[in-house]
């Protein structure tokens, strides 16, 4: 299995379409006011680096990074096209992001993600590669209808994993 990143272009209408339809089933799991996704506008901001993952010419995954501060990151966007689930290209994206958090020096990286029954595969995908719970961060507040990882980029014993995944 291979998977081509390229940084996203948020006016390719295939982009588009995938994020949309990623806005629109997060909200739809989600309690209204507890869907933190990024809109078009969000994943355009200079704080945010964005990219898709392309198997040949078919979009299959996205992902973003928001920068936090200089030693904390966010993981965004995290998107899987429903008929390519479970192949591995969520790992995909989401080690290109630890990966380039770590070669822009930051130290954690976080996320935010429902807390229901749908995302249970997004919180496992998270804890396979090390993400452990957290108190709410960057402006989040305790709410039931959220959980919130992080990832210590420095500790050893992911460094290897990842290395060897």
């Amino acid at each position: 299995m291979t998977m081509q990143i390229r940084t996203g272009d948020t006016f390719d209408p295939r982009v588009v379409a995938l994020l949309d339809h990623h806005v629109t089933a997060a909200r739809a799991q989600t309690a209204p006011g507890s869907a933190h996704a990024l809109d078009l506008a969000g994943l355009r901001a200079s704080d945010v680096a964005f990219w898709t993952g392309w198997d040949g010419e078919t979009l299959v995954a996205t992902g973003a990074l928001k920068t936090l501060s200089a030693g904390h990151g966010e993981v965004k966007s995290m998107h899987t096209l429903q008929t390519t689930r479970r192949r591995g290209f969520g790992g995909l994206m989401l080690r290109h992001i630890i990966a380039e958090a770590r070669r822009r020096g930051m130290t954690r990286l976080s996320l935010e993600t429902g807390s229901w029954d749908y995302f249970k595969p997004a919180h496992a995908l998270y804890q396979a590669h090390g993400f452990v719970p957290c108190a709410p961060f960057e402006g989040y507040v305790d709410d039931p209808n959220s959980l919130f990882l992080t990832l210590d980029l420095g500790a050893e014993a992911f460094s290897s994993e990842v290395d060897n995944g």
